[in-house]
């Protein structure tokens, strides 16, 4: 059935003519007022599709979602929990380098979203996976759909192994327990279930992403309170930490234990130690440059959020994806800068797990545990919808919409994510390969060379500076890929990347 659809597609643009910029609002095209369509509803399908008395559509739905919802949802899919780590990343780069390095990546992926929208434009496509069979035909199609999966299915187990491995800690604190008791809502395995059917499950059930907007703005605002709390911290936390340290909440600190493991100096070294680093070059910072890169994936959410955005245009789009980038931009720089200028060179990878070792009982770090578990429950949802998607492209392609279907795939998904989590004793070598191999793809890879095929020749030629641009970043994904699987495979040859806890 892909062949003759891509000739119908073929047939809507005469005389070289493309069909970017053509949207709900747009009329129809001269010369060829009658649509031509496959004539029914397809799932996850990006064609115009035939609609007497109405404008033409990309899909079969009007969109309906704001703009400012649309800023929300994409913001949720950026934010992730590696935004805990930065600031053992600036621990290891140093305040101009990682500012510097943070602003790059955050351009390039920019500019990433814009080669996606610029290709989905010209050919009237808004979805990756058919991005993919545009450029390359099936196994370009399966290779997004592959890539989109395994990134997103490695960013729902990271998010539901934090809840395993947060929440009894949280609910410890709560009941003022010294240690775990073995009751069932101290169990991890029980506590991700539980979650995942009562919250996660119903909020995935959703036919279109768009409604997810509440919650996104919700998990968003647990972000900020941690970013607050982290500022709010750096004018509390004094350093060194004195052996007798006592914060806010009058309990007593754990000082010594910070001190005798991150082995944090004292009385002349002090002055040093509570000095920042602007430049710094170590063993560990060739791993912050891919910690960054994923820190601002998203690409696979943008053309399902395209698909839903009310009146939508190319350039609206992208202004959401620079709002969206901007946000994240700055709250990951502010997250890792004042964390960083709290504990210095004695920051974690994990910026919470340092204040809950000076203090475990601290209230407000307390609350900022509770909002991080918020905010990476709410967007489990977000991160599957495009799950989804790849599953139905790849299966399901030209079939009417099944709530049955829509609802089984869900719950397939979530019952082996949370098996992954409960029965895999160790995944995380496994996450490192995913995540060094799809996001690469999905972030640099693809669209460039997406957008180089798909661009007609007469349009831009071969040898134009933007197709030149985007096969340079085609190689800029390579080089990071090759780079990040050679650190992993060190890590695993050495031992090395055991010491370093997850980010």
């Amino acid at each position: 059935m892909e062949a003759p659809l891509q000739t119908e597609m073929v047939e809507l643009v005469p005389n070289g003519k493309h069909l970017e910029g053509l949207f709900p609002a747009a009329t129809p095209m001269a010369g060829n007022p009658r649509v031509v369509g496959p004539g029914r509803s397809c799932e996850g399908e990006g064609f115009l599709q035939k609609n007497p008395g109405k404008e033409p559509h990309f899909t079969d739905f009007e969109g309906k979602t704001s703009f400012g919802m649309s800023v929300f949802n994409l913001s949720n899919a950026i934010m992730g929990s590696g935004i805990l780590g930065l600031a053992y990343g600036m621990a290891n780069t140093g305040i101009v380098l990682f500012l510097f390095l943070l602003t790059a990546v955050a351009l390039l992926s920019s500019y990433s979203i814009h080669l996606l929208l610029k290709s989905s434009g010209v050919v009237g496509i808004r979805a990756y996976e058919q991005l993919g069979y545009r450029a390359f035909g099936t196994p370009g199609k399966l290779a997004a759909a592959l890539a989109i999966t395994l990134q997103n299915i490695g960013a729902m187990s990271s998010y539901l192994y934090i809840i395993k491995s947060e929440l009894p800690l949280v609910i410890q604190t709560f009941l003022n327990l010294e240690e775990k008791t073995s009751d069932w809502y101290m169990n991890g395995n029980y506590l991700v279930v539980l979650v995942s059917v009562s919250i996660i499950l119903p909020l995935a059930l959703m036919r279109q992403l768009g409604y997810l907007g509440y919650s996104s703005g919700f998990s968003l605002s647990c972000m900020v309170f941690f970013l607050i709390a982290v500022i709010y911290k750096k004018f509390q936390v004094p350093c060194p930490l004195p052996p007798n340290f006592t914060n806010v909440t009058g309990n007593s600190s754990h000082a010594e234990v910070v001190r005798g493991e991150a082995q944090l100096p004292v009385d002349a070294e002090a002055a040093a130690f509570c000095t920042p680093s602007y430049f710094m070059l170590n063993t560990q910072t060739a791993y912050t440059i891919p910690i960054m890169a994923f820190a601002f994936v998203c690409h696979p959410e943008v053309l399902p959020i395209y698909t839903e955005l009310r009146d939508p245009s190319k350039r609206k789009m992208q202004h959401i994806s620079n709002l969206s980038i901007a946000v994240m931009y700055a709250m990951y720089f502010l997250a890792a800068l004042f964390g960083y200028l709290t504990f210095y060179g004695g920051v974690e990878s994990e910026l919470l797990h340092t204040y809950i070792r000076v203090d475990p009982f601290d209230v407000l770090i307390l609350c900022v545990r509770v909002a991080v578990l918020t905010a990476v429950t709410l967007t489990v949802p977000i991160v599957l919808f495009p799950v989804r998607r790849a599953i139905q492209q790849i299966l399901f392609q030209n079939q009417e919409f099944s709530w049955p279907r829509h609802v089984l795939i869900a719950v397939t998904l979530l019952v082996c994510i949370n098996l992954l989590v409960i029965f895999a004793p160790n995944i995380l070598g496994i996450f490192g390969v995913i995540g060094a191999t799809s996001a690469p793809c999905l972030i640099f890879i693809f669209p460039g060379i997406f957008y180089f095929r798909i661009v007609p020749t007469e349009k831009e030629p071969g040898r134009s500076t933007p197709k030149i641009l985007a096969l340079c970043f085609a190689m800029l994904g390579l080089l990071l890929m090759t780079m990040s699987l050679s650190f992993i495979i060190i890590d695993w040859v050495s031992g090395t990347g055991q010491h370093r806890g997850s980010h």
